[in-house]
C-alpha cells in the first residue's frame, strides 16, 4: 500500500526516459494506484514528476551499476522511453533483460531501431506515434468509428455507433458473429457498459459496439453491417 495516498499498489513500474510519452505514463500509471519509479538524466524532467511518481531520480539508465542500485529488477516491468538516440535505449533495453526484468517495454524511434530492440528481447516495442496515427486514420476513414486498437497486422478492436439498421434488435436476432466473423465485447450506453453481452441484449441506436476481429471482416460489419 502507498500510505501517502491511502490506496493499494498494483504493480511496480519502472519508468525510464521522461520526456513527452514518458512522463505520461509515469503520470498515469502512478494516479492509477501502481508504484513507479522515474528515471531519467536531465534532472529538469526529473523535477517534472517528483509529485507524480512514488520516486523520481537522476540516473544515467545505460550503467548497470546505477540500475542495480536502484533495485530495478524487483520491478513488474521496465519502461524504456529515452529519447532521439537510439544507442542509449537499446543499451539500456539490453541491460535490463541481462538483470532478469521480465517485461521490458521500449519506445522505438524507427524500423531499423525496432530490428534491434527484437533481437535483444524487449517484450514490447512501441511505435506512439504510427499507433496514434492508425487510430486518428481509421477514424477519419469512418464517421461510425470512434476508437480503433490494432491488436496485430491482421486484426484489430474498433469502437463502432449503432445506426438504425441494428437499433431495437438482439445480438441472436443479428447474428454477428456467423455473418461477418466479428464478435462484441461489449456496448457502452452512456455511462453504463455491458461487458460480455447476452444473446438476447437489446441494441438501441446511439450505442457504442466494441467489436473483436480480422480487419477486414470489421470493415465489412462496418459498411453493411452497422
Amino acid at each position: 500500500m502507498d500510505w501517502k495516498r491511502g490506496i493499494i499498489v498494483k504493480k511496480g513500474f519502472a519508468v525510464i526516459g521522461l520526456g513527452t510519452f514518458g512522463s505520461t505514463v509515469c503520470k498515469e500509471l502512478y494516479h492509477l494506484g501502481n508504484e513507479v519509479l522515474a528515471i531519467d538524466i536531465d534532472e529538469e524532467n526529473v523535477r517534472e514528476v517528483m509529485n507524480n511518481s512514488s520516486y523520481a531520480t537522476v540516473a544515467n539508465a545505460t550503467d548497470q551499476e546505477a540500475l542495480e542500485s536502484l533495485g530495478i529488477k524487483n520491478f513488474d516491468y521496465a519502461v524504456v522511453s529515452i529519447g532521439e538516440k537510439i544507442q542509449p535505449s537499446i543499451l539500456s533495453t539490453l541491460i535490463l533483460k541481462e538483470m532478469g526484468v521480465k517485461n521490458v517495454w521500449v519506445k522505438a524511434k524507427n524500423e531499423k531501431h525496432h530490428k534491434i530492440l527484437e533481437k535483444i528481447g524487449a517484450d514490447r516495442i512501441i511505435h506512439p506515434e504510427q499507433e496514434i496515427g492508425i487510430r486518428v486514420a481509421n477514424q477519419l476513414d469512418s464517421g461510425k468509428i470512434t476508437d480503433y486498437i490494432e491488436l496485430s497486422k491482421d486484426y484489430s478492436i474498433i469502437e463502432l455507433v449503432a445506426t438504425k439498421r441494428v437499433s431495437n434488435r438482439s445480438l441472436v436476432n443479428l447474428d454477428i458473429r456467423a455473418k461477418f466473423g466479428c464478435t462484441i465485447l461489449a456496448i457502452r450506453r452512456e455511462e453504463n457498459v455491458n461487458i460480455s453481452p447476452m444473446p438476447d441484449d437489446i441494441i438501441l441506436i446511439g450505442d457504442i459496439l466494441i467489436v473483436m476481429g480480422h480487419v477486414k471482416n470489421l470493415k465489412r460489419f462496418e459498411e453493411k453491417g452497422v
